[in-house]
């Protein structure tokens, strides 16, 4: 069972649609959160200790991850995605790229 924690930075848009895409997908459990102060759902340390995977979506994320929260990563596989904040939440094209991206490490 492969448990995918997906990140971004308010929780509103990539990460909850990466959370729904993926959740239907045999063998996977998912979750989402944010980096940012006003997030939707607060990354938090119990989120990353659930986590077999943990997927940002920008570099600028992976940077975050690691400065708050590099005491819980423990060898955590982080895959950063490359995706930028130019999506709406469950966008044809962004289902498509997420599914290009992520799903290679899901399967």
């Amino acid at each position: 069972m492969q448990r995918a924690l997906f990140i971004c930075s308010q929780n509103r848009l990539r990460s909850p649609t990466a959370e729904q895409v993926f959740a239907s997908w045999p063998g996977v459990e998912t979750d989402s959160a944010g980096l940012g102060g006003d997030a939707s759902v607060p990354l938090s340390p119990e989120q990353i200790a659930w986590a077999t995977i943990v997927f940002v979506m920008e570099k600028a994320h992976r940077r975050r991850l690691g400065e708050r929260f590099r005491a819980h990563l423990n060898g955590k596989k982080v895959i950063c995605l490359d995706i930028p904040d130019n999506y709406a939440y469950m966008q044809p094209e962004l289902v498509s790229i997420l599914e290009a991206k992520a799903g290679k490490f899901l399967r």
